[in-house]
Parts: structure tokens; sequence; C-alpha cells
């Protein structure tokens, strides 16, 4: 027991540590890319901690629903991160078919945000709702298509084994299926993240926005749950990603945590590097930009059952 509670604050304190680092190196990279000095990358730590101290202030039209879901989207965020393993750290969390788990537990904190939009009662805010459901409505078939073919080539439905030591062993046979995997769950990181091409987290522009139109009415300490949930989301997301992309194990925890936290900063640029060099796609294209990506989890999931 004192096992499992050590290791949930450990992936807790990683999660929580380290993801808005993750967005600070992010935005670093798009300041030096446009030519700019840029903020820190601490500069995420400094804005939470600045709304934390502040009040929030809340709409008359506004019920419970809008109070309740900066939480409801924190606490799904930090249960999630329970059954992702980071590296070596295994997650404290694990069973047969927790990869359900982690998709519905995305999905509840996404309806939370969805109608906390529509209890404001502006109808901005409303069609940013309306589009982050119809664009989650293509990412979720994406990421679904994704755990099957990784399911199918490693025969597990455990996320921990699904990234874990049977990787390395695939990527020399069924190298071309994984690098459809890659892209396409790419894509995914981008769209459940509302990054550039799909969304700009930095635009002011409403008849644009998707995320950042829902929480216009937030401010203060819920403000920062859902900033702080959004930077762990991405983690999340990144902490998925790289153990495909460098599936490299030497057994020792300290080498093997050094390539995943390398593996996370290259990955954090590569982000920054697309955001500098792609414009936000009009929102008309951004279905196709999703299809494009199914189509590529679809393909892979056809090479896997042909290869059985």
């Amino acid at each position: 027991m004192r096992i499992i509670v050590f290791s949930i604050i450990l992936h807790w304190l990683i999660v929580l540590g380290c993801s808005p680092l993750f967005v600070g190196i992010i935005n670093r990279v798009k300041a030096v890319i446009s030519g700019r000095r840029g903020p820190s990358i601490f500069q995420p730590y400094f804005d939470l901690f600045r709304l934390m101290q502040k009040q929030q202030i809340y709409s008359r039209t506004t019920t419970w629903v809008f109070r309740a879901t900066p939480a409801i989207v924190l606490a799904s965020m930090l249960c999630v991160a329970l059954i992702v393993p980071f590296g070596k750290i295994a997650a404290p969390i694990r069973f047969s078919g927790d990869i359900i788990l982690v998709a519905y537990i995305l999905a509840l904190a996404r309806f939370f945000m969805i109608i906390s939009a529509l209890d404001t009662g502006y109808s901005m805010e409303g069609m940013g709702a309306s589009r982050e459901a119809f664009f989650s409505c293509l990412a979720e078939l994406v990421l679904f298509m994704n755990f099957i073919t990784l399911a199918i080539l490693v025969k597990k439905v455990s996320l921990s084994q699904m990234i874990g030591s049977d990787v390395p062993l695939l990527w020399s046979t069924v190298g071309a299926v994984l690098i459809m995997v890659v892209v396409s769950f790419f894509v995914v990181l981008l769209t459940e993240n509302c990054r550039i091409p799909i969304d700009d987290p930095e635009t002011h522009l409403e008849l644009t926005m998707i995320h950042e139109v829902m929480i216009l009415d937030n401010s203060g300490v819920d403000l920062a749950y859902i900033l702080y949930a959004s930077a762990i989301k991405l983690f999340i997301f990144a902490a998925i990603l790289v153990p495909i992309i460098i599936p490299f194990k030497t057994g020792i925890l300290w080498s093997d945590m050094c390539v995943f936290f390398a593996g996370m900063t290259g990955l954090a640029l590569l982000i920054g590097l697309v955001e500098s060099g792609m414009a936000r796609l009009k929102l008309n294209r951004v279905r196709n930009f999703l299809l494009i990506a199914f189509a590529l989890a679809f393909f892979g999931f056809i090479v896997t059952l042909w290869r059985i």
C-alpha cells in the first residue's frame, strides 16, 4: 500500500511540476523562431501563481456547472496521469482495458468544458463548444484506431504494456505501421490540445477560437485550474507518444528517465517548430486534416490485420 501511495504522489509531482515547463519550452521556441526574445520557459509557473492569487468573478447567468467545471477538469487530468507511465516509472493504476478508461475520462472533462461554455449563455462560447464537440468526435476516431492498432501489435490492451517494453521489438518488423500511428497520433495531440494548425492558443479573435473562447468567462483560480489542466493534458499526450518514438530501454532508472525527458524536450521543440512554420487552418479545412489522420490510422490498422 505504501508503494502505491508513493507511486501516486511521485506521478502527480512529475506531471504537476513538469507540465507548465513543457508549455514554456514550446512558447520559448516559437518566440526564438519569430525573432523575439520571448518569455522565460518558467513563465507558465508565474502566470499560474498570479492567477491563484486572484478572485473569481461569476456571471448571474451561470449555475453550479460553470463553477464546478474547472475542478472537475483538473481532477480528470490528474486521474488520467495515474494510468500513463512516465519513462521507467510505471503507472500506479494499470489493468487490462485501461485505455478505454483513459479515453472516457478525457471525454468526461471535455463534456463538462462544453456544458460549462453553454452555461454562460454567451453565443461565442456556444460556437466554440460546438466546434470543440465536432472536432473531438473526429479526433476520438483516430485515437481509438491507434489504440486498437497498438493493442493488436503487442496483443495487450493495457496502456502500460502498449507503450512499454514490447514496442522496441516492433520497429524492425512493422516500422511502417508505427510511423502511421505516430503521425496520426501527433495530429490528435495537436487537436486535443488546441494547438496550431487546429487552433491558436494565443489568438484573441472570438470568431476563430475554439478552446480559448470557451473559457472567456473564467477568471482567478478557476482559470488557473483550466490552464493547469490543459498543460497536464498536453504533457500526458506527449508522454504517450514519446515511448513509441523513442522505445529504447536500458533497464537503469536514471538513464531511462533521462531518455524520456530528452524525448519530451525534443517533442516540445517539434511542436514549437510546427506552430512557427504553419498557419492556422481555416475551420472548414480542419475536418479534412483530421480525416487524413484517420486515413493514416485506418491504413495502419488494415496493414496490421493483413500481417496477422
